[in-house]
C-alpha cells in the first residue's frame, strides 16, 4: 500500500497492469526495442550519463605528488646537494620523487577502483520493456525509444514523453516548485506528457518513450552544476587537516629556528643549516594522515559491499563504529517478506489456510465476499508485499468463479494518510450514478469507516488481539456502494467519511521471521546497539514478531498516535523504556530519529519509500532497502542492503568498529615512527654532533611507513572483542590525545635509545659513518618493531595471555623488504656510499643487535604496547 498521504482523492493508473505487455490500448508497439537495435543505440548515443568528475589523469596525480609540501622540501634538498656538488646524492634523492609518484598512481587506481566499483553498484536502474519482457537494467544502459515503466519513488532515468497512466513528478531540481506536477498520456499540452531525467515519481504508474539522454536532457543541458558532485569530505578527514596545518606550521617554524641556530650562532655552513632544516619539517610532517584515511574508507566501503551493503557516502563508514540504536523496519527486515494469508474472519466464522497451499481446499462461500472486496481494494500488480499476497491467494480461491472483480478497473482511489489507516477505491456500479467501493486498512480505521457499534467494536478488538498475538499482520475490510455522478475531482466527497460502508472481516497475513536474525540481534545486544523495531502493524502483531527474534516485548509498544501525543521530552523518557514502535507512519520516523539524537544515540534508521527520506537523511547512518526500496530512498541514505537482511546491517557495523580501530592503530604507528625520525633530526643539530638522518634517509623511511599504513593496518582483521564492547562515544578520535600520547611514548623510548647508542658507540671511538650506519639501521628495524607492537591483538583462547598477534602474509613482506633494504645497504657500494653509510665493525654489529634487541624490550613494555 501507498503511504503519500493525500487530502483528496486521486487517479490511478489509466490502464490496470501497466507495465506488462499486450495491454495498451493506443496503437503501441508494446515489446519495446529490441536488444541488437538497443545495444546499436548505445554504440552510436553513448551511455546516459550525465556530465560527471573524471578520475584523475596520471599527470594530474605526479603533480599533485609534486606540490605536497613534502616534496616541495625534497626538491629543495636536491638542489641544494647540487650546489654543494654532491651530485650523485642529488640524482639519488631525486629519483625518490619518482618512486614515490609511481606509489602514488597505484594507490590511486587501487582506490579509484573501490570507489568504481561502488559507483556501479549505486548507479540508478530503470525498468525497460525490450523483446516483450520487463527488464531491470543500469540507467546508464537506458538509449532513446526505451520504453520506461514508472512507479512511485523511482527517479526518471532520461527525458521522455508519457504515453500511457497517469502519475505525479516532483520537479523541484528544475523549478525550484516543491509542488508534485500532475502528468496525465491524455494531456493536450506538452508539460502534461513530458518527464525529465532526475525528477522523481511521487504518485500513480505511468509508461514513458525515451526521447532524449545524459547531456541532450534539459539536466543535462543546465551544464556542469549539476554534475556528478563532489563527497565533502568526512568528520575525521577535517579534523587530520587541521592537524596537518598545526603541525605543518610547526614543522616550518622550528626547521627555520634550527637553521638560524645552526648558521648564526653554531657557524656551520648556510647550506648545511638548510639542510638540517629541511630534513627536520620533513621528519615532522605526518603526510600518511591524509593517505590513511583517504585509503580507509575508500577501500572499507569495498570491503562492505562484499558484505551486500552498498556504502553510498563513505563518511558512513566512520559513524557505522559508534552506532547506539539501530532503528529498523519489521516487514522485510526482521521477517522475510514473503507475506501470506492464512487467515480469513467473517460474520463470526473463521478460516485457516497453511501458508504454502492457498487453494489447496475450496474456500466456502461465506469468505468469498470478503476475499473479493479485499482484492478489489488492492492493485492488479502491486509492488507491496502484503498486497500481493492478497492478490496471490484471491486469485488462487477464487479460481474459476465469476465475480465483478474480473472485469473492473477503478475510477478513483482514497490512499492511505496519517489520519486515517486505511485505502478506499471507487469502481463504476453499471451506471454513472451508482458506484462500488472496496475498503481495506488497519481494523480500527475501518470500524469506524462502518460506524460499528460499541458490542461489535469490542468483539472485533478481542479477535483482531487473538490475532495479533500469533504475530498475523491483521486488516479489516469493508464493502459500500455510492450514489453520485463523480466525474471529476469535484466530483468525489473529500472524505472516506462521506460514504456508508459494510464491514465484511478481517484478512490474516503471516510475514516469519528471517533465520539469521536472532543471532544477529543477540550481538547487537553484545555489542551494546540498541535494536528498535519499527512497524506499521498492530502492537499485538509487533510485540509478537519483537519475541520471535529475540527483543525484549515486555515493555509497552510505543504508537504513533502516541508519539505524535507527545512533547519531545516525554517521547525520549518512552523511547528509553520500549523497543518496538507499532502503528507508524513515514512522518512518524523522523521524529523518532530526532528525538535518539537530541538523547545522545548515533542512530541507524532503516527505510524504504519515498516518505522515509526525511528519516533516513535525519539518521546518523540512513539504510535503504536495495530490493523493495525506491529510488528516493536508496538516494536519502547512506548505505543500501542490497538483500535487505537484518544480519547484513550488523555485518556494516562489525566492519564500521573494524575500520575505525585499524584508523587509530595506524594513527598511533605515525605518530610513533615520526618521533624518533624528529629526534633524530632536531637533537644532534643543537648538540653539536654529526648529522645522523640527512633528507635522503627521511624520503627512505617514507617509502617503508606508506605502505605499512596502507596495506598492513588496512588488512587487519578485527579485534576478537570488536562486537563484545560498547559503541565508542561519538566525539572519539583517531587524533584523541590518550592515542596520540601512546604513540608520542613508544617513539620516545625508541629515539632515547637510538640516541644513547650513538653516544655509547661515539665514545667507544667508532667512526661518525659506521655510528650512522647503525643507528638507521636500526631505526628500520624500529619501523617493523612498531608494526607489529600497534597490530590488533588477534588472539586464540589457547593462547597464553599477552601473546603476540598472529603475524599476517603482510607483515611477513614487510618484514622480508626491510631485510633486503638493510642488506642493500650495507652490500651495494654506490648506494651505501651515496645514504652516507659504512659497513659496521664488530662492536657496530653488536650495538646494533643490542638496539634492534633493546627496542623490542621496550615496546612490549605494559603500558608502552598497543593494548588493541
Amino acid at each position: 500500500m501507498s503511504l503519500e498521504p493525500a487530502s483528496a482523492p486521486v487517479a490511478p493508473a489509466a490502464v490496470a497492469g501497466l507495465g506488462t505487455t499486450g495491454l495498451f490500448t493506443r496503437g503501441l508497439d508494446s515489446r519495446g526495442l529490441d536488444g541488437a537495435e538497443a545495444a546499436r543505440r548505445l554504440a552510436a548515443d553513448g551511455p546516459n550519463l550525465l556530465p560527471g568528475q573524471e578520475p584523475r589523469t596520471g599527470l594530474a596525480i605526479a603533480l599533485g605528488v609534486v606540490l605536497e609540501p613534502m616534496f616541495l622540501m625534497l626538491l629543495a634538498a636536491g638542489a641544494i646537494y647540487f650546489l654543494l656538488g654532491d651530485r650523485a646524492e642529488a640524482l639519488f634523492l631525486l629519483s625518490f620523487v619518482g618512486v614515490v609518484i609511481a606509489i602514488a598512481l597505484l594507490q590511486e587506481r587501487r582506490t579509484q577502483r573501490a570507489l568504481e566499483a561502488l559507483r556501479e553498484l549505486s548507479a540508478p536502474r530503470a525498468q525497460v520493456i525490450r523483446d516483450g519482457r520487463t527488464l531491470r537494467i543500469a540507467g546508464r544502459d537506458v538509449v532513446r525509444g526505451d520504453l520506461l515503466v514508472l512507479h512511485e519513488g523511482d527517479r526518471v532515468p532520461a527525458d521522455a514523453r508519457l504515453l500511457d497512466g497517469a502519475l505525479a513528478a516532483d520537479e523541484s531540481l528544475l523549478t525550484g516548485e516543491s509542488v508534485p506536477v500532475e502528468k496525465r498520456a491524455d494531456a493536450t499540452l506538452d508539460e502534461g506528457l513530458l518527464l525529465h531525467a532526475s525528477t522523481v515519481i511521487t504518485r500513480g504508474l505511468g509508461l514513458a518513450r525515451v526521447e532524449a539522454i545524459g547531456v541532450a536532457t534539459r539536466v543535462g543541458r543546465i551544464g556542469e552544476s549539476l554534475a556528478a558532485t563532489i563527497e565533502p569530505p568526512s568528520a575525521l578527514q577535517r579534523d587530520s587537516r587541521v592537524l596537518i596545518r598545526r603541525l605543518g606550521t610547526a614543522a616550518l617554524g622550528l626547521a627555520a629556528s634550527l637553521v638560524l641556530v645552526n648558521y648564526a650562532w653554531g657557524g656551520r655552513p648556510l647550506l648545511e643549516s638548510l639542510l638540517a632544516g629541511i630534513a627536520l619539517a620533513m621528519a615532522i610532517l605526518p603526510e600518511e594522515i591524509p593517505l590513511i584515511l583517504t585509503v580507509f574508507l575508500a577501500l572499507g566501503a569495498w570491503r562492505i559491499s562484499r558484505q551486500a551493503v552498498l556504502t553510498r557516502r563513505i563518511a558512513a563508514v566512520e559513524a557505522l563504529g559508534a552506532v547506539t540504536v539501530l532503528a529498523v523496519d519489521k516487514t522485510g527486515t526482521l521477517t522475510q517478506n514473503r507475506m501470506a494469508v492464512v487467515e480469513l474472519v467473517a460474520g463470526g466464522a473463521t478460516w485457516r489456510t497453511p501458508a504454502a497451499t492457498p487453494g489447496a481446499e475450496a474456500l466456502p462461500e461465506r469468505f468469498h465476499r470478503l476475499v473479493e472486496f479485499a482484492m478489489l481494494a488492492t492493485p492488479a500488480d502491486p509492488f507491496d508485499p502484503m498486497e500481493a499476497a492478497i492478490q496471490q491467494y484471491g486469485r488462487a480461491t477464487l479460481a474459476g468463479t465469476e465475480h465483478v472483480h474480473d472485469a473492473l478497473a477503478p475510477e478513483f482511489e482514497y490512499p492511505l494518510s496519517g489520519g486515517m489507516l486505511a485505502m478506499t477505491r471507487v469502481f463504476p456500479g453499471g451506471d454513472r450514478a451508482r458506484h462500488l467501493l472496496a475498503t481495506k486498512g488497519a481494523p480500527e480505521a475501518v470500524a469506524d469507516l462502518c460506524h460499528l457499534d460499541a458490542p461489535r467494536r469490542a468483539a472485533l478488538h478481542a479477535e483482531v488481539e487473538s490475532m495479533a498475538a500469533r504475530g498475523l499482520r491483521v486488516l479489516g475490510v469493508a464493502s459500500g456502494r455510492w450514489q453520485g455522478a463523480g466525474g471529476g475531482a469535484e466530483g468525489w466527497p473529500v472524505s472516506q467519511h462521506d460514504f456508508d460502508f459494510e464491514f465484511l472481516g478481517l484478512v490474516g497475513l503471516a510475514d516469519p521471521p528471517r533465520a539469521e536474525v536472532p543471532a544477529a540481534i543477540a550481538q547487537c545486544r553484545a555489542a551494546g546497539v540498541r535494536v528498535l523495531m519499527l512497524t506499521g502493524d498492530h502492537p499485538a502483531t509487533a510485540r509478537a514478531i519483537a519475541l520471535q527474534v529475540g527483543l525484549d516485548g515486555r515493555g509497552a509498544v510505543l504508537t504513533g498516535a502516541e508519539i505524535e501525543s507527545l512533547d519531545d521530552a516525554a517521547l525520549a523518557a518512552r523511547l528509553a523504556r520500549t523497543d518496538i514502535c507499532a502503528r507508524l507512519q513515514p512522518a512518524h520516523k523522523l521524529r523518532l530519529v530526532q528525538a535518539l539524537r537530541a538523547a545522545g544515540e548515533v542512530v541507524a534508521m532503516t527505510g524504504d519509500g519515498v516518505n522515509d527520506a526525511p528519516a533516513l537523511k535525519a539518521a546518523d547512518v540512513g539504510v535503504a532497502m536495495g530490493e523493495r526500496g525506491t529510488d528516493v530512498a536508496r538516494e536519502a541514505a547512506s548505505l543500501v542492503l542490497l538483500d535487505d537482511s537484518f544480519a547484513r546491517i550488523v555485518a556494516a557495523i562489525r566492519q564500521g568498529r573494524r575500520i575505525y580501530d585499524n584508523i587509530e592503530t595506524a594513527t598511533r604507528f605515525v605518530f610513533a615512527v615520526h618521533v624518533p625520525v624528529i629526534l633524530l633530526a632536531l637533537v644532534p643539530a643543537l648538540l653539536g654532533w654529526p648529522v645522523l638522518l640527512l633528507p635522503v634517509h627521511i624520503v627512505l623511511l617514507e617509502l617503508l611507513i606508506d605502505p605499512a599504513c596502507s596495506v598492513v593496518f588496512e588488512a587487519e582483521p578485527e579485534a576478537p572483542d570488536v562486537m563484545r564492547r560498547p559503541p565508542r562515544p561519538r566525539e572519539a578520535s583517531p587524533f584523541a590525545r590518550a592515542n596520540v600520547l601512546r604513540g608520542v611514548l613508544q617513539g620516545s623510548g625508541l629515539a632515547l635509545l637510538l640516541l644513547a647508542g650513538h653516544a655509547v658507540l661515539t665514545a667507544a671511538g667508532i667512526p661518525a659513518d659506521e655510528a650512522r650506519s647503525v643507528v638507521f639501521l636500526a631505526l628500520l628495524a624500529d619501523v617493523l618493531w612498531l608494526t607489529l607492537a600497534n597490530r590488533t591483538r588477534r588472539t586464540t583462547p589457547a593462547a597464553p595471555v599477552g601473546a603476540p598477534p598472529a603475524a599476517s602474509p603482510w607483515v611477513w613482506r614487510m618484514a622480508i623488504a626491510v631485510g633486503l633494504l638493510s642488506i642493500a645497504l650495507l652490500a651495494v657500494p654506490p648506494l651505501r656510499s651515496t645514504m652516507g653509510l659504512a659497513l659496521p665493525g664488530e662492536v657496530a654489529l653488536a650495538g646494533l643487535a643490542l638496539l634492534v634487541a633493546a627496542a623490542w624490550v621496550w615496546l612490549r613494555l605494559p603500558g608502552v604496547r598497543a593494548s588493541g
